[in-house]
């Protein structure tokens, strides 16, 4: 399994519970997804035609997300959202679930961008608290939190690695180990991260890897980015996991760039 087709950037021409089945019609065997309801515990129903549309395409469910709020409205993440503590948390439960039942370990925690009526700091310590009790709540099925920095969104905290690390660090000294880096080398790019140096210093400990080209967070060979060397240096270093495929592109030249095998 090389690589994971990110089902809620990629193929958003189809209704969602279809893209499943593109992707692997694509040749694709594995998916991961943002998260892809519209609040923190969906109704039953909804969760069993999600989970529906993964097993009966044929593929692999490789990567979650937790609920991040409004993505298109701007929220990114409700680890460190003070007011939204309980809603997260109740989260954990239906993530956990989902992961159980399809077989998938990695689900990632958005960390949330800064609220004016709080100190960082209030929000930092709530964050930790957070990201240790979804630990937690995933390491029953062998599940890992996945924390990245995010490009993009003035307000979010976390914009590199040496950021992303620190949070880590934090929940390891509260008693979890499950909270890995997830490196989105778009994301690091962007935000003038030294990608090269974090592989070498860190590519052993990556949770996840997410890709796409920069400029224009479009498929590999659209821009300038060296996401081939990047993941190969990464693998040379010890990162075995999927390469997950986080990029925009419309469906006809979304995967021309792939060399892969069509499904049967």
């Amino acid at each position: 399994m090389t690589y994971t087709v990110n089902c809620s950037i990629l193929l958003t021409e189809l209704p969602l519970l279809e893209r499943p089945a593109a992707a692997k019609a694509a040749g694709f065997d594995a998916v991961e997804f943002w998260w892809p309801f519209d609040s923190s515990t969906p109704a039953d129903a909804d969760v069993t035609a999600f989970e529906r549309a993964i097993t009966d395409a044929g593929v692999q469910l490789t990567g979650l997300n937790f609920n991040a709020g409004n993505m298109p409205g701007g929220d990114r993440g409700l680890v460190s959202w003070k007011g939204r503590c309980s809603e997260f948390k109740d989260n954990i439960a239906v993530v956990a679930g989902i992961g159980e039942r399809l077989g998938c370990k990695h689900f990632n925690a958005l960390y949330g961008n800064r609220q004016e009526e709080f100190r960082p700091e209030e929000q930092d310590e709530l964050a930790v608290k957070n990201l240790v009790a979804a630990a937690e709540g995933v390491a029953g099925i062998g599940g890992t939190v996945l924390l990245e920095p995010v490009s993009g969104a003035p307000a979010y905290p976390l914009k590199t690695a040496a950021d992303t690390f620190a949070v880590i660090a934090k929940t390891q000294a509260a008693g979890v180990a499950n909270v890995k880096f997830l490196a989105d080398f778009y994301h690091l790019a962007v935000n003038g991260d030294d990608v090269e140096a974090v592989i070498e210093e860190h590519a052993k400990d990556f949770g996840h890897i997410q890709i796409a080209d920069n400029p224009g967070r479009g498929a590999p060979g659209t821009g300038e980015l060296p996401l081939g060397e990047w993941i190969t240096r990464s693998r040379e270093l010890g990162y075995t996991g999927p390469i997950g495929l986080e990029y925009k592109a419309e469906a006809a030249q979304a995967f021309t760039w792939a060399i892969r095998q069509p499904a049967n």
